[in-house]
């Protein structure tokens, strides 16, 4: 199973067994591209639904200090949108059957060709794309190609967003939608909104497919806290940062305890 098809199942598949779907990210090339795509396997070991697989970027601008630093060294590695398209080839050959989304921002992949990129990447084995910085009035060429290809393709809402927004945004979104926790960029935080539940209330009003929540989580107990009102629970920057203050062994721990939080 690939594709939409693919992400749509993991989301079932984990509301049946009675949880949020765990979907980490990592930056392909940080710290270097043989130890990421160790990581985003151990990722997959630990428990991961879904992995999030990052594109980096020279202009990260929905991203924090932490996912920023490991974007430029990976561009200082000379990661280019080919190597993360083939690091989902590997990730596969490696035995890694999840869903693997590419997610990174829009320059690089207008340079790549839009059509390319989703061939290419539909033949390496990814299920979609999540693209931060495409507003859904510039997305109808990704969304023609990503339905030809008959992949996911994930935009993104804010807690500020209108319901007239939400409730367009969604209409071209395929997979799920991805509700930023806060109105900021990305980042591990101590406390998560307060309003939170209300917030994820208000988007379900608006769209029927499945809500994961992402940027500021970092602990377990956030993470079930999450799960107890969304579909998904999003982490990216405490996994990053553990890689570069303790190593793989201590990202693997946390996103282990992460997915056994996710249960509601």
């Amino acid at each position: 199973m690939r594709g939409l098809s693919h992400i749509q199942e993991t989301f079932s598949r984990a509301k049946t067994e009675g949880r949020a779907a765990f979907m980490p990210f990592f930056t392909v090339g940080y710290p270097d591209y043989l130890t990421s795509l160790e990581a985003l396997c151990a990722l997959a070991e630990a428990g991961a639904d879904a992995l999030e697989v990052g594109m980096p970027f020279s202009d990260p601008l929905a991203d924090g200090p932490v996912i920023q630093h490991a974007s430029q060294i990976a561009l200082n590695n000379g990661i280019k949108i080919k190597d993360c398209v083939r690091a989902i080839k590997e990730l596969r050959a490696r035995g890694v059957t999840i869903p693997l989304i590419l997610m990174g921002y829009l320059n690089p992949l207008l340079n790549y060709g839009l059509g390319r990129l989703v061939e290419d990447a539909a033949g390496a084995g990814a299920d979609g794309f999540i693209i931060p910085d495409l507003p859904p009035e510039e997305a109808l060429e990704l969304h023609e190609h990503t339905v030809r290809a008959d992949m996911g393709q994930i935009p993104l809402i804010a807690p500020n967003t209108h319901p007239d927004r939400v409730k367009q945004v969604a209409q071209t979104a395929r997979g799920f939608v991805y509700l930023v926790s806060v109105t900021g960029v990305t980042g591990a935080r101590e406390s998560l909104p307060t309003d939170l539940r209300d917030y994820i209330q208000r988007a379900r009003s608006q769209t029927d497919l499945p809500l994961a929540v992402g940027f500021g989580i970092s602990t377990p107990e956030q993470a079930h806290l999450v799960a107890t009102h969304a579909d998904g629970v999003i982490v990216a920057s405490a996994l990053i940062r553990l890689m570069e203050q303790k190593g793989l062994g201590a990202v693997k721990a946390l996103a282990g305890s992460i997915s056994a939080a996710c249960k509601r």
